[in-house]
């Protein structure tokens, strides 16, 4: 089978790494014998500890309730990506910041995953600007198990001696996966169908939205950092209006005042936190329960 250039590039790397320090677990891992991950979202690291268990010491560059469209690391941040023994990204325009953190930091030779790149068996969606894709694909969690996948194989190309155990902790997060997806999907079965339809802060749920049977009627911005014009927004009033929208939905690392302006206008509610980027406070403390919570959120609200 092919290998994806994502992939490639960590197996590349890895086996560069292996020439350099033997290829042996404590070559690979931190002062305690962990692999030392590190990533660029905390979604990815509770991916990536869920996959790696006790060998990996994860750390997510972006914290929890932060935007990672708009983050800007710091010199503690570059000082994290040079310890790391492999570095954890989406990529698809979400964190290319890490890309300039890797030279900041001296860490080129460090093997890179990029989960959402040439990701087998994805069909893309277009992304919030001109020419670009859209990255949230995990918030489909089918195409999360596919993370789960990549992950798994990048642990294994970096810290070979363990690659057995990081494929069985990966088939035991699959199973769990799978549970989730078949919860999402009775879940949204007791929506009515004419009530599926969502208006979000930013582009972030569109596979979401495909994948369970949703209609996206439009995004309060086009682009997290960037205030839409005032012809755009008519335009999205008119949709929301046109469509019957019942609730307008945003995520809770940002500011509600424009949803509520836009819900004021139109006359419908507003469910300011919902989770796709980044967790947050208990009970959204892991990438399961940003699902549940996100769906538990769209089924009380639209039904």
């Amino acid at each position: 089978m092919r290998l994806s250039r994502a992939i490639a590039l960590v197996l590349a790397a890895a086996t560069l790494l292996a020439g350099c320090a033997g290829a042996s677990t404590a070559g690979a891992g931190g002062s305690d014998g962990k692999l030392t991950v590190v990533t660029t979202t905390t979604v990815f690291a509770d991916m990536v500890s869920n996959v790696g268990g006790d060998l990996v010491s994860v750390t997510s560059i972006v914290p929890k309730n932060a935007d990672v469209h708009t983050f800007e690391p710091r010199p503690a941040d570059i000082r994290t990506v040079a310890s790391a023994k492999l570095l954890v990204m989406n990529g698809l325009g979400l964190d290319d910041w890490l890309q300039k953190t890797i030279t900041d930091a001296s860490a080129a030779g460090t093997p890179l995953l990029q989960l959402g790149v040439d990701l087998p068996g994805v069909t893309l969606l277009p992304g919030e600007t001109p020419d670009t894709e859209n990255p949230h694909l995990w918030m489909d969690v089918k195409y999360a198990e596919l993370y789960v996948d990549r992950i798994a194989t990048a642990l294994g190309s970096v810290d070979p001696a363990h690659a057995a155990t990081y494929e069985t902790q990966a088939a035991a997060y699959k199973q769990q996966l799978e549970t989730l997806d078949a919860w999402v999907r009775a879940q949204i079965a007791t929506i009515p169908v004419a009530n599926r339809k969502l208006v979000t802060f930013h582009d972030a749920f569109p596979y979401y939205a495909r994948e369970y049977g949703i209609t996206i009627v439009g995004v309060a911005v086009e682009a997290p950092g960037q205030d839409p014009s005032a012809g755009y927004t008519a335009q999205l009033i008119t949709a929301i209006k046109n469509a019957g929208v019942k609730a307008i939905f945003s995520e809770a690392q940002f500011p509600p005042k424009l949803v509520d302006e836009l819900a004021s206008e139109v006359g419908c509610k507003v469910v300011a936190n919902l989770y796709d980027d980044a967790l947050g406070d208990p009970p959204v403390t892991s990438y399961e329960e940003v699902i549940r919570w996100d769906t538990t959120q769209l089924v009380q609200a639209l039904s």
